[in-house]
């Protein structure tokens, strides 16, 4: 059976593990599809899985391969820096992908950054057009969309593992963005008709970018973030737990994916680390 021969699936149909592994192809062919209805934190789950044994002890669900898990329902989501990722089922798209890389831990980052750009190219064949917030969001006309927490561990066999966690917006009711505390923007519903396909699309998306990250660092994705970059050229303020650090116009991303703000005029551009930090445009 081919990826065209499926019907188009309403936003509220289940999930599909068949139908997601049919519509990515050759790119889901070494990659474990695995669909569940509730669970507290898809990164969690497989962040536990990749602490199993799977060379003594033999654990069936310890990951051999690139695992992608998706849940209609998260209890327990997180988001960065420990905050509660909040849906209700159906409202998002809730999953991670288990990747192996062959690469030391410190390798890695930048990572967030290839990811938020592999979401916001994809979306773009969906006709949704998205601009990145560095240094893990994705936006919707100024609104957050999408969010990406990647956790990495490393397997009792050494194995590096990078567990990529992205929540995706689709539904989000007014009730629920008053409980998130801000508004939220939707995908629009054209792109959000089959979720299967959307989600293997992601899938065969981040699959090749993995690959390429792997090989090529983020200096693969250097520009194409820039050109995604949400506030580019604007005046904007760095702020730690509510506390101003830095004020400055964004100029963008360097090699090592650090945001660079041009705090003075004639002065060395700032290069901020990634961290419990927020950016916001700078009012007046």
């Amino acid at each position: 059976m081919t990826a065209q021969s499926f019907a188009p699936h309403s936003p509220a149909t289940p999930l599909s593990a068949a139908r997601i592994a049919a519509f990515a192809g050759h790119h889901a062919e070494h990659c474990r599809i695995e669909v569940v209805a509730e669970t507290g934190s898809t990164n969690a789950d497989l962040l536990a899985r990749v602490a199993l044994d799977n060379v003594g002890n033999k654990s069936p669900l310890a990951l051999t391969a690139p695992t992608l898990l998706a849940a209609e329902m998260q209890t327990a989501g997180r988001g960065r820096a420990g905050r509660p990722w909040l849906s209700a089922p159906s409202a998002a798209l809730t999953f991670s992908l288990a990747w192996p890389f062959a690469c030391p831990l410190q390798a890695l980052v930048g990572l967030p950054l290839a990811v938020g750009v592999t979401i916001a190219e994809t979306l773009v064949d969906f006709g949704v057009a998205v601009q990145l917030k560095w240094p893990n969001d994705v936006l919707q006309g100024g609104r957050k969309l999408a969010g990406i927490l990647i956790e990495t561990a490393t397997a009792p066999d050494k194995q590096v593992w990078a567990v990529i966690g992205i929540g995706l917006n689709i539904a989000i009711s007014e009730q629920l963005q008053q409980q998130i505390g801000r508004s939220t923007a939707n995908l629009p519903s054209a792109a959000a008709q089959d979720r299967d396909l959307l989600l293997a699309s992601l899938l065969t998306a981040l699959a090749r970018n993995m690959q390429q990250f792997e090989s090529d660092g983020l200096a693969a994705f250097v520009e194409r973030w820039n050109r995604l970059h949400a506030f580019a050229g604007q005046q904007v303020v760095i702020l730690d737990q509510g506390k101003t650090l830095h004020e400055g116009r964004a100029l963008g991303i360097d090699h090592i994916g650090r945001l660079l703000l041009q705090a003075d005029h004639g002065s060395a551009p700032i290069a901020i680390m990634a961290g419990d930090i927020s950016l916001r445009p700078k009012e007046g």
